[in-house]
């Protein structure tokens, strides 16, 4: 359920699940150029031209997050490791075309930065609280 969960966050923002996982084991480069990556992805998603996370290459690598971090977590969940890539990776699909469907609604209300802003902290927060609860175990 975790792997699932991870991929879908994915699907909303690819670089954050895979930065909470990092960040929650301690400070590293590799956790620091995460963290970095995500924070530039929330800033990139603001641009008027930014591709739709439908297309193919940032759906792909919405599929390989996704699919990273089931994989990580499948330990956790006592699930073989294709199981959990596979489960992030579906997650990631699902996530990226329900997440866009949602923002879309909620751009049409409240505005588009807002609704960004509102899908942003979605993300962070619950990718951090999977994360968290990951490394509990």
């Amino acid at each position: 359920m975790v792997a699932l969960l991870l991929g879908a966050l994915a699907g909303l923002r690819t670089m954050t699940p895979p930065a909470a996982l990092s960040l929650v084991r301690g400070p590293s480069p590799a956790a620091a150029a995460l963290a970095v990556l995500a924070l530039a992805e929330y800033a990139g998603d603001l641009h008027p031209r930014a591709p739709a996370r439908t297309a193919l290459a940032p759906l792909a690598a919405r599929i390989c997050s996704g699919a990273y971090c089931g994989w990580r977590v499948s330990g956790w969940a006592a699930t073989p490791a294709v199981a959990g890539a596979a489960l992030g990776a579906a997650g990631a699909v699902a996530g990226a075309f329900i997440g866009l469907a949602l923002r879309e609604r909620a751009a049409a209300r409240i505005g588009a930065v807002p609704a960004a802003l509102g899908e942003d902290a979605i993300a962070a927060a619950g990718a951090l609280l999977l994360a968290q609860r990951w490394k509990a175990m």
